[in-house]
């Protein structure tokens, strides 16, 4: 496995350090930086703030995504997974978390709200050109379900 190096600035010194759980996750856990707790309304969407900014190395991304404990277990979950942190953003990560479950749910200081992934970012040369064909050809949603 190899290490890249990314540059990170506590905007709260509280912040914590986004951290892997276990010793082969791709995702490293990033946490709620809260002064006060937080309550997220059934059905409402929040920005949480996670106290850190990032410098990403050009060629990069980092892509925010769900823990999938808080969103089977409370159905809490990042509205626009997977986010996106582009190499040129410097502002401050919030993580905008929707609550889905049956009730209102509490964000306390620390509590680990997503997980962050480092993934390369590809130039796309786009093609004009006819397409090869597919079994599935032009098949819509479900097209390739239970029949």
């Amino acid at each position: 496995m190899s290490t890249i190096s990314i540059k990170f600035r506590r905007i709260q010194q509280e912040a914590a350090l986004p951290a892997r759980q276990s010793e082969h996750a791709a995702g490293y856990d990033v946490h709620a930086c809260l002064a006060a707790d937080l309550t997220i309304a059934r059905g409402k969407i929040t920005p949480v703030p996670t106290g850190l900014s990032v410098e990403i190395p050009p060629g990069y991304h980092i892509s925010i995504r769900a823990r999938s404990g808080m969103a089977v277990k409370y159905g809490l979950t990042p509205i626009n997974t997977p986010g996106t942190i582009d190499a040129d953003y410097r502002g401050e990560i919030f993580v905008p978390l929707i609550n889905l479950g049956p009730a209102d749910y509490t964000i306390k200081h620390g509590d680990r709200i997503a997980q962050l992934l480092l993934e390369k970012t590809y130039n796309i040369e786009w093609q004009e050109a006819e397409l090869s064909e597919t079994a599935r050809g032009e098949g819509k949603f479900g097209s390739t379900g239970k029949r």
